[in-house]
C-alpha cells in the first residue's frame, strides 16, 4: 500500500449544494439570538441574528480558559492576593493567601464561573489583566471572530461594556476550544474535587439532563440576560448551539440537538489520523465530513478523486439520482509517497 503524509494547508468546503431545511426554533422557544453550527465544518444549520453583537456574559470565559490551557503556566501554583477584591458576582470564594494551581482555577472558571478565578488567571498568565485582554482579542482575531471585542476576562458588564460578541463568533470559538483535549475533558466534567475548596459542581445542567451533551458554559448578567453555549455529539455528528437571552435555554438546546440528530446523518470523509482511501493511506490532522438528511444519506455514496499533479484530494457525494455533489476539496501542502 502506498502511504502518503498529508499536511492540510488549505481547506475549501462546499456545502451549499446540499440544502438544509430548517424549522426555526423560535416556533417553539424564544431566543433573541441563536445558532446551530456543525463543529467540524462550521456550517451554520440554522439561527437568528447570528452576527449581531451584544454582551455575552460568562460564556466569554471559554476564551479565558483556552488561553490559560495553551499557556506554559498551567501547573503554576499561584497565591491568591488582593486582586480578588476587585471582582463582583459569581465566585469560588477564594481567600487571600490561598495557594492554587492555574489548572484548578480553570476548572473553577468553567464549572462554577468564578470571577475571582478569571482575574487570577489573567493576572498570572499575563503580566496583568490588561495584557491578558490583549491576548484575548488577538486570539479572537486569529480564530476569525469578526464581531467580537473582549474587555475583561470574566464577562462582567457592570464597569464597562462587557465582552461583546455574536452567536456565530462564540460558536466558532467553542469549535476551536473543543479541539483541545483538556478543554473537552474539563467542560465534560460534572463535578471536580479541587485542592482547597472541596467539590465543584458544574453549572451546565444539560450535562445531566441530556445524554449527548459533552460540554458547555452558562452565563448571566442583567444586561445580557441568560446566555448559554453547549456542545453535543451523537455518533460522528458533533454540533454546537449558542443562545442569547433565552429563558428556556437548556430545553431549547436539547430541542435543537434532537432535531438534527433525529433527522440528519453525518457522513465521514476523513478521520483524524490514518485513512485508507483507494490504494493510499492518508494521515490527516483533521476530521472532515458532511451532514445530510437521513432519507438522502441512505443510498448516498462517497467518491474520492486524487490528483497527484495538482496535489488535490476531491471528495464527492453521489446521491440516488446519480447527481455528484462536490462537498470538499483539500489542497495538499505536501504529497509524498513513502
Amino acid at each position: 500500500m502506498k502511504k502518503l503524509s498529508i499536511f492540510l494547508s488549505f481547506l475549501i468546503i462546499i456545502l451549499s449544494s446540499v440544502k438544509v431545511k430548517t424549522v426555526h426554533a423560535e416556533n417553539s422557544y424564544y431566543a433573541r439570538n441563536y445558532i446551530v453550527m456543525n463543529t467540524n465544518s462550521h456550517k451554520v444549520l440554522e439561527g437568528k441574528d447570528v452576527n449581531s453583537s451584544s454582551s455575552v456574559a460568562s460564556i466569554s470565559k471559554i476564551m479565558t480558559a483556552i488561553i490559560a490551557l495553551e499557556s506554559d503556566k498551567l501547573f503554576y501554583v499561584v497565591e491568591v492576593d488582593e486582586i480578588i477584591n476587585t471582582v463582583e458576582g459569581s465566585s469560588l470564594y477564594l481567600s487571600i493567601g490561598d495557594k492554587i494551581t492555574i489548572l484548578d482555577l480553570v476548572y473553577g472558571l468553567l464549572l462554577r464561573s468564578g470571577n475571582d478565578a478569571a482575574v487570577l488567571i489573567a493576572d498570572n498568565v499575563a503580566k496583568d489583566v490588561a495584557s491578558f485582554v490583549v491576548l484575548m482579542n488577538e486570539k479572537a482575531k486569529s480564530i476569525g471572530m469578526k464581531n467580537t471585542i473582549f474587555n475583561n476576562p470574566s464577562g462582567l458588564d457592570i464597569f464597562d461594556n462587557g465582552n461583546l460578541s455574536s452567536c456565530y463568533d462564540m460558536a466558532l470559538l467553542m469549535s476551536y476550544c473543543m479541539e483541545n483535549e483538556l478543554f473537552r475533558e474539563i467542560v465534560n466534567t460534572k463535578s471536580y474535587k479541587n485542592s482547597i475548596k472541596g467539590v465543584w459542581i458544574n453549572k451546565n445542567k444539560l450535562l445531566k439532563q441530556y445524554e449527548y451533551c459533552i460540554g458547555g458554559k452558562t452565563g448571566y448578567t442583567k444586561k445580557a440576560k441568560r446566555t448559554l453555549i453547549t456542545s453535543a455529539k451523537k455518533g460522528d455528528m458533533e454540533l454546537i448551539v449558542v443562545t442569547f437571552n433565552c429563558s428556556s435555554d437548556f430545553a431549547m438546546h436539547k430541542f435543537l440537538y434532537e432535531k438534527y440528530f433525529n433527522n440528519y446523518e453525518y457522513i465521514t470523509f476523513l478521520t483524524k489520523g490514518k485513512n485508507n482511501i483507494l490504494e493510499y493511506e492518508f494521515i490527516s490532522d483533521k476530521h472532515f465530513g458532511i451532514m445530510i438528511e437521513k432519507n438522502k444519506a441512505e443510498k448516498a455514496k462517497k467518491l474520492y478523486r486524487i490528483n497527484s499533479k495538482n496535489n488535490e484530494l476531491s471528495m464527492y457525494l453521489v446521491l440516488e439520482t446519480n447527481e455528484s455533489l462536490l462537498v470538499g476539496k483539500i489542497i495538499l501542502n505536501s504529497f509524498s509517497i513513502k
